[in-house]
This record gives C-alpha cells, structure tokens and sequence, in this order.
C-alpha cells in the first residue's frame, strides 16, 4: 500500500481480507433482458430457460431478481435468471417472482426494526495493497461433529395473492400447510416499504382487498401454532416501492425519504442520479439514517409479534452493481477510507466498502433482534445466480454474481453467526440446460460454509421454485435436499405449480397435485415432521462509538483471556457487535477506548456508548 493510503484503510482492508481471503471481486455486468414488471417478482421465474409470466405484484419469495433461466441465475428469493443463451435475467427474491397474474398485489417489501444502526466496514481504496500483518483471528474451533439433519419443512406465503388477506384466507392457508405436510411458514410482512401487520411502525399495506381492522401476522401466528406450525415473519428489506403499485400513505418511506425528498432522500442511485430498477426502488445500506429505519422495522416484528423469528429478503444492492451513489454514501465512503473523487462503479475498494454495508445491516438487526428475544430465528433468503462455486477453490465465491453484481456476502454472514438459518434460494430448473447441476452445486456449495467461526454448524435449508417445475420435479427437489440432510422450502404457497400460474389449475388443485408428490412414500413429506430446534446464536455482544462526526469503519478488537478472538469495523453510526463469542469476561477495544464487560450464555450484552478519542481517526 503506497504511503498516502490512510492507516484505517489498511485495517480495513486487513478485516476485510480475514473474512474471505480470496482475489479481488471480478464485476460482473448487470442482468440484462426481462425488465421487472411487477414489485417483488418482476424478474422471470428462476431457473428457467424462458422468463415465467410476471404479475403485476409477484409473491415469489427472494431478494428481487430472476430466476435462473439456464445459463447461471438464480431465481426467485435472491438469484438473477439466465437465459438459456446466456442473457441474464432480472434477480427474484421469495417474494420477487413473477408467479401470479397482474391483479397479484405489489412485491413485499422488508421492514426494518426500531433503532438498529447499520455497521460499517471500511474498504481499501482502489490504491494497490501489500500484505500488511492481518489481526488474528478467533481461536480455531473444534472439527465439528456430524450434523444433524435439518427438519424445517417449510412454505413461503407472499402478500400479493390470497392468503392472507382475510380472517378467512388465513384460516384456509393454515389448514392446507398443514394437509401439504410443512411445518414451517414463511410469512411475507414487509412487501415494500409497508406491512401486512399493524406493529411495525410502518403503514399498511395498500391493497383494497384486505380486510378492515385486521392484523394478517398476528392471525397467521396465532393459528398456525394453534396446528402446530413455526412462523417466520419474512420481511424486505432495501427493497421498499414499486412505482406500479405505490403506496398510498403519506407516511410511506418513499414519500419521506424518497425522489423528491433532496437531501433527504434514503434511495440507491447510479452514477447518473437515477433510482428506479424497473419499477422497484432500493434503500441504501450506506446512508446511516437508511439502515436506522430498516433495523427498526424489522426488529419491531419481534418485539410486537410471537414469532419464531425473521427472514431478511431483498437485503443487497440492486442487480448490476453501479449502485450507492448518493452523495451522502459517496462522502462517506471517502470520509472513511480517504479515497479521492467519485469511485468508478467497477473499483474493487469500492465494492467491497458497499458490500460490507449490507453485511453491517445484516449484523445490527441480527444483535437487536437477538436483544429483544434470544431464541428468535434469524434467516436470509440468499441469492444464488448462475453456476455454483467450486468447493475446492476457497476464493471461488468472490468471484460468484452473488458476491460481485448485488454485493451479498452470506457465507461472511454463516461464518460470523449473523443468520442462524441460510435458505439459499435456489430456484433452478432440472432438465433445463445446466440448471439441475446447478441447483447440485448451490446446494453442496452452501453446505460447505456451514461451519461458524465458533464451530458451530449452522442450519441450511434449501428453497426451491415449484412454480418453475412439475410437482415431480418439485419432489426431486426437495428429495435431494433432504438426503443431504438439509431442509426445504417452497416457493410458494399461491404459486406451486407452473400450472397455477399459466391458469391451468387454481391454487387449491396445484397445492393437492404438489402435495400428493410431495407425501408419496420416501418423499421429503411423507410423515409429519416438526422442526423444534434452538437457533445457534443465543449470545452476543454490542456496542457503539460516539462523540465524533465519522463514527462509521474503526476497528473493533474483542478480547478474552489476553488473546484477541475477534475483530469487526463499526457502521456508519458506530455500532459494532459480535455472535460468535464464547460466554465470559471480555474486552473491546475501539478509537482508543476499552471496556470490559461479561458475555451472557444466553442474551446480548450492550455495552455503554464509548466516547471516541480521536478527533479525526483518518488523518493521523
């Protein structure tokens, strides 16, 4: 690293490095083809040669993007579509998969908790960097003993088709997860921007056919423990609006921070100032007060709601990579890392500074999630667009779409116990071009980064797109999984067939002929299962940096018998934390302060507001 490189940023780069020690990312170009045209699903269905009908408001579970179409997306929850000539296609997520006809209601959107604060890493600026001495890192685990097999049996339920918004629907989608055989439910609570729920501290889902007076997440989890089912509460998180079914509350994020809102504005952008990806419109991860509201609202739906936990959908960038230019997050990441000028949309210190922006939303709302309730299940439903990454080649990851086009880093997130639960979705299609080995590989690549950094093995379930394939596929699907000793979920419960959504069966006669495949004998199915397990993060250890107007990128050192076991960078409003950490006396070591304090066995411990030292920490 040359000289005039500030000291932070080679700490940084030195974190960053520890996480995935692998070439720098390759940019990948955007997906191109099938324009998003409806909220959540405008993307065709993953894994397809051919982009699937996309509703007006797709209920496909995911983070946004398409559905692999042949040639290396992913589709569905969190994977870019590929054609079968290699075009890509737009990212779907859970509840961004076009599954459902245009009167679909719009894509749902993730909330964000009260007062979580995004933490943020400092990348290294485009400046070449030499080896510099990397701090150590936690004390190597134990090999970890064989795994048990994981029993989540689960469905997605979006908030685009019937299902939950009536007493009624609720009642009916309860009783058919229970004959399909799932014990598990997926219940999408943010769409974009708002809430099917009347707790999160957001507004309301705009849809005319939702019943008055009626809290859809409150009903779903009172009845489906009633019958013996878990509810996860799925929420979208960055992606907050689609301009084709908008919200109609002048409380809404995109009318309080959105276009028009000048300085105030919360949304990514390109390098031209625009906003719009298709019709949907993402938060920055980058912007503190962005990721303040985020945290809060998905915290929220712990704190006011008996669920088994959260699944973040849609928590990454956009697809294509040349977003986070607002003006505020370019500053910001200059003020970090000492870079000069506007970052070019390629620049790897570029890059990795966004992606761990992601990563420190990811963290916060893990910690204060976990502050609130414990034994809360923390979930992502994680991109997986074209081909896997070798198992054999440790960098291969870096240099996978997931990494470089939407700039999501879950095996960073496994390792450092953020989500307690990784549902890849992995929504290819067998027969279909290379997307049966795909769906393979992205299944025994997930797997291979189970292992935490306190030897844990974390939870895998693997989510899989039955509007894309024939309930026998479907059944295939989800066999494999399962004698992987993995655990599956569907996408989805409006949609799972091709046959719904081609208008060829109703939704009742698509879950019946799914079902029957899915309970045949030796099938995944076939006998009640329930999934009672504890998630793997139960402790953690937070705390926050103040007093200084560029609280974002220090690096947190934490202590334990005189050995340094962990470090991590704080976020753009200083928070920092840990999940992986034994129980016992700890230090932490941030901008010149040290604090010590006990990490329960089970809880967080949140440390008191430290007081930086450091005038200006970049320039010394």
């Amino acid at each position: 690293m040359t000289p005039a490189l500030p000291r932070r940023a080679l700490l940084l780069a030195l974190t960053l490095a520890l996480a995935l020690p692998a070439p720098a990312q390759v940019a990948l170009p955007p997906d191109a083809a099938a324009p998003v045209t409806t909220p959540p699903a405008t993307t065709p269905p993953a894994d397809s040669a051919t982009p699937a009908p996309a509703p007006a408001d797709p209920a496909v579970p995911g983070d946004g993007g398409g559905a692999d179409t042949g040639s290396g997306g992913s589709a569905a929850p969190s994977g870019n579509p590929v054609s079968s000539s290699g075009t890509a296609l737009p990212a779907t997520s859970p509840s961004d998969i076009p599954v459902t006809p245009p009167t679909v209601a719009p894509e749902p959107v993730p909330a964000v908790p009260a007062t979580p604060v995004p933490v943020t890493p400092m990348p290294v600026t485009p400046v070449p960097v030499t080896p510099v001495p990397a701090a150590p890192k936690p004390a190597a685990p134990t090999s970890p003993t064989a795994p048990d097999p994981v029993t989540v049996r689960g469905l997605w339920v979006d908030a685009f088709g019937p299902g939950l918004k009536t007493r009624a629907q609720v009642a009916q989608m309860v009783d058919e997860a229970v004959k399909l055989g799932v014990n598990t439910l997926f219940v999408q609570a943010i769409r974009r921007g708002d809430c099917l729920c009347m707790k999160s501290g957001l507004p309301l889902a705009t849809d005319p056919d939702l019943e008055k007076n009626f809290d859809p997440l409150a009903i779903a989890v009172r009845l489906g423990h009633a019958r013996g089912l878990r509810v996860i509460a799925w929420a979208s998180v960055t992606g907050v609006a689609n301009t084709a079914a908008p919200n109609t509350s002048p409380l809404h994020v995109m009318r309080t921070h959105g276009p028009d809102s000048g300085k105030n504005s919360w949304l990514a952008r390109r390098p031209d100032g625009t906003w719009q990806e298709g019709s949907d419109g993402w938060l920055d991860a980058g912007i503190p007060e962005a990721a303040d509201f985020m945290v809060n609202s998905v915290t929220n739906l712990v704190r006011n709601y008996d669920v088994d936990g959260v699944q973040l959908d849609r928590i990454r960038y956009p697809d294509g990579g040349a977003w986070g230019y607002d003006p505020k997050t370019v500053a910001r990441y200059a003020a970090e890392t000492g870079a000069k000028g506007t970052p070019i949309p390629g620049d790897p210190a570029w890059q990795a500074w966004k992606r761990e922006q992601v990563t420190a939303l990811v963290r916060r709302i893990a910690l204060e999630v976990k502050s609130v309730r414990p034994t809360a299940w923390m979930s992502a439903a994680t991109i997986t667009y074209g081909p896997a990454p070798r198992i054999t080649d440790p960098s291969a990851f870096r240099r996978s779409r997931p990494y470089t086009d939407v700039l999501q880093d879950w095996p960073t997130w496994v390792r450092e116990g953020l989500i307690d639960l990784n549902v890849p979705m992995n929504y290819k299609r067998d027969g279909v071009a290379d997307q049966g080995a795909w769906f393979d590989g992205w299944n025994s690549y997930a797997a291979s980064v189970r292992t935490r950094a306190d030897g844990v093995l974390a939870p895998l379930a693997v989510g899989t797109a039955m509007y894309l394939n024939s309930p026998a596929v479907t059944a295939a699907q989800a066999s494999r999984s399962v004698g992987a000793g993995l655990g599956w979920v569907g996408y989805s419960y409006r949609s799972p067939t091709p046959g719904v959504i081609a208008g060829q069966q109703t939704t009742a006669q698509g879950l019946e002929s799914v079902g029957t495949a899915l309970r045949a004998k030796g099938e995944p199915l076939a006998a009640p299962l329930r999934w009672t397990a504890e998630p793997p993060s139960l402790r953690g250890l937070m705390g926050r940096v103040v007093g200084t107007a560029q609280p974002g990128g220090r690096v947190v050192e934490a202590w334990q018998g005189g050995k340094l076991v962990a470090t991590g960078l704080t976020d753009g409003s200083g928070y920092y934390g840990f999940l992986t950490l034994p129980a016992g006396k700890t230090e932490v070591r941030v901008s010149g302060q040290r604090w010590s304090d006990t990490v329960p066995a089970r809880g967080v411990a949140r440390l008191p507001d430290l007081l930086a030292r450091d005038v200006a920490p970049l320039r010394r």
